[in-house]
């Protein structure tokens, strides 16, 4: 059985994006977890609620930064997000390892932001995530 060229190139493209993907989620979780800094302790059932919702709202972001908005949460985060900036931003994950870039949509195309504005902007986008599916929990 012989296999075709343009069907091993399109297995290892696949293979590749897969790879990709996961390198970035690692990355992002552990940006985010050393941005935390915090211990969880579960003492009630607010508590407990709390640590639930940041855990949600921690894949919500990663599969907006990664996967783009093809979820319903995750399209009204960036709706919410888009309103309360009064402009439309684009989240890029550069292939070689970087840091998130967040990029403003202009007539011009899409420009970088400077540091201030990101951390506003990531801050912002904690913020609604959090809110987004603190609403949608039971």
């Amino acid at each position: 059985m012989s296999a075709q060229p343009a069907n091993i190139r399109l297995m290892l493209r696949t293979y590749g994006k897969q790879l990709t993907n996961a390198k970035r989620l690692a990355r992002f979780k552990r940006a985010l977890t050393l941005s935390s800094g915090q211990d969880f302790v579960s003492v009630s059932r607010e508590a407990r609620r709390k640590e639930l919702v940041e855990r949600i709202a921690q894949e919500v972001i990663e599969n907006l930064l990664v996967n783009g908005h093809d979820n319903p949460v995750v399209g009204r985060v960036l709706t919410a997000l888009e309103a309360d900036l009064g402009e439309q931003v684009l989240f890029d994950y550069p292939l070689d390892g970087g840091e998130v870039q967040i990029l403003r949509q202009t007539p011009q195309g899409p420009m970088d932001v400077d540091p201030e504005e990101k951390t506003r902007i990531m801050r912002r986008l904690w913020e609604i995530t959090m809110e987004k599916v603190d609403e949608t929990m039971l």
